[in-house]
Formats: structure tokens, C-alpha cells, sequence
């Protein structure tokens, strides 16, 4: 008779990663990575939006493409790889993803991890998909035993009944088409023909006393406008959206003294006394000029260059 012989269970590996080390110098000072479906997997689990509760984060696609660095079309491209695979889902309206296999990877090691997941767990928007997480997160959570249970049933409470606008499960590019639906329907238009998507408000500050004040709108058109008046030789705007738009408008937050048009007219002027920024520096023979456009100037990393007086020299290059 031969022998049973039993394998031995299969010993998962695990690496731990420090989150912080998205904003390391010296790692930011290597090559950057490039736009694909693997290297958002990898910024999606280990990078510096998550938090405790393993797979679900409040996060937008334009933030996320801004710290990688990316295009927000680019961004987009390497999501759905990712979603096609069934690895991760997003509410872009809510700004809720969540990675449903995260958990089975991040265990609580006891009930007290549960429990302090709570306050988390109020900050993510209400929505479908965070409905959805909570069951998957229950049933994971139970099959550990009465004590985590009774932890997660303390933490979480029950998730809200109100109905959401959108089916539940609806998948991502669904999600992603209604989405762009609606940011056609709110598109103006200018005279010049220029597109901007409405900037919604729903940016907040905390006010006196810890409540919530809304920051003042970011004014997208009315800047251009002032970039085209005060800059003509530089190039002209035509479409404001994605990464564009979400730049100017975190210029536009980090600083209340940037929340009104004088600080960026005096800006504009400032760089339009630059030789290098408005193409009239030498240049190597056969070179062409630089010209800074709007979407060049406020990025974040030249935006502060230029507040640095880095290209108020005719020397200067990017």
C-alpha cells in the first residue's frame, strides 16, 4: 500500500513597506515610474493615501495621477488594467477605491486593530461601493472569531441605508462614462473657445470652532484669463480639464493668500519679467525658445522654482 503523503502547507512571504517612502528624497530622486497597470498595483497598496483599514482608502484619480506624476489619461489607462483584472474598484464621485483581496494580505493580529479602525471608517464617503466593502470586511472579520466580531460590530456600526444615486455594483467604466456625462453637461465655454470643466465645490477648510467652511472656488477661468492677458507670447489655452485643471486648483488651496485674482496678476507679471520663461533668452543655434505654458507654471515643482527666482536668470533652463 503506498504511502499518504501529505504536502505541507504553503508558507505565504510578506515584506513590510514604509508609506513614507512615496515622499523620500533620495527615492524621488530616482527615475520615475512609469505609467502601467503594475506600478499603480503597486502605488495603490503602498502608497501614502492609504490607511488602517486594509484595502479601502479615500483617494481621486487626478490627486493620485499628480503624486505619480502621471497624465490623468494615463492614469485612467493603467486603472483599468487594473480593474479588468477584478483587483481593485473606484467611485470616482465619491473618490472611494477599494481593493477587495487586501485584507486576506493584512489580517488584524487583534480585535484592538479592529477597533481602531473606526475613526477611519467615518471618513470614507457614504456610497455603493463602500457597502460593498463593509460586507466583504464583515465576513473576513467573522471568520476570525467572536472577539474580532464583536470589535468590528463596535468600530463599524452598520453601514448607511440611504440609496445611492448609482446601482449598486456598477462597475468602474460605468462609473467613469456617467461621470464624464456630467462633466459635459457643466463644460462653459469662453468667446475664444476655451474648455473648462466645472470646478466642483466640495473642498473644505475647518473654520472657527472646527466646523467646516467652504475654501473660495478656484476661479479657473478668470486665471487664464489673466495668463492670456499678461502672457501673449506665451502658448494659449484651450481645454482646462484633468491634471490641468486639478493643479492649478491645489496652487490655488495651499496658500489662502493665493485665493484671489491680484495674487495672481502680480504672479503672472513676475514671470513675464523672466527673459528664460517667455522665450526671449539665447539659446543654443538651432534651439528653439521656452515658453512656459499655463500647465507647465503650475505644476507643482515649477511653481515653486519660479517662486524661487530659479528662472529670472538668462541662463536659466527648466
Amino acid at each position: 500500500m503506498a504511502k499518504d503523503v501529505t504536502k505541507p502547507p504553503q508558507k505565504n512571504r510578506y515584506r513590510k513597506i514604509e508609506v513614507r517612502m512615496w515622499g523620500d528624497e533620495k527615492f524621488r530622486n530616482l527615475s520615475p515610474l512609469q505609467p502601467s497597470g503594475q506600478g499603480l498595483w503597486v502605488f495603490l497598496l503602498t502608497g501614502p493615501h492609504t490607511g488602517p483599514i486594509p484595502g479601502l482608502f479615500r483617494a481621486g484619480r487626478a490627486a493620485m495621477a499628480e503624486e505619480l506624476d502621471w497624465d490623468v489619461e494615463a492614469f485612467e489607462e493603467a486603472f483599468g488594467e487594473v480593474f479588468q483584472q477584478g483587483m481593485a474598484k473606484a467611485d470616482w464621485k465619491a473618490k472611494v477605491v477599494w481593493i477587495p483581496n487586501a485584507i486576506h494580505c493584512n489580517r488584524p493580529e487583534s480585535p484592538n486593530v479592529v477597533l481602531s479602525w473606526g475613526g477611519e471608517w467615518d471618513l470614507i464617503p457614504e456610497c455603493d461601493l463602500k457597502r460593498e466593502a463593509y460586507e466583504a470586511l464583515k465576513a473576513s472579520i467573522y471568520a476570525l472569531g467572536e472577539g474580532f466580531a464583536k470589535a468590528f460590530d463596535k468600530a463599524f456600526g452598520k453601514p448607511s441605508e440611504k440609496p445611492s444615486t448609482k446601482p449598486t455594483g456598477k462597475t468602474c467604466p460605468n462609473q467613469e462614462q456617467e461621470q464624464e456625462q456630467e462633466q459635459e453637461q457643466d463644460k462653459r465655454s469662453n468667446p475664444d473657445g476655451l474648455l473648462v470643466d466645472s470646478d466642483p465645490a466640495d473642498d473644505f477648510v475647518l473654520g472657527e470652532g472646527g466646523g467646516k467652511a467652504t475654501r473660495p472656488d478656484c476661479p479657473h477661468q478668470e486665471i487664464i484669463a489673466l495668463y492670456h492677458e499678461i502672457l501673449p507670447m506665451c502658448p494659449s489655452i484651450r481645454e482646462w480639464k484633468g491634471a490641468r485643471q486639478a493643479n492649478l486648483r491645489t496652487r490655488w488651496n495651499e496658500d489662502p493668500k493665493r485665493q484671489n485674482l491680484d495674487y495672481w496678476r502680480t504672479f503672472f507679471t513676475y514671470v513675464a519679467e523672466s527673459k528664460f520663461l517667455t522665450g526671449r533668452a539665447k539659446t543654443q543655434e538651432g534651439r528653439k525658445p521656452f515658453l512656459a505654458s499655463l500647465d507647465w507654471i503650475v505644476k507643482a515643482e515649477n511653481f515653486t522654482k519660479i517662486r524661487e527666482e530659479r528662472y529670472h536668470n538668462e541662463e536659466s533652463a527648466p
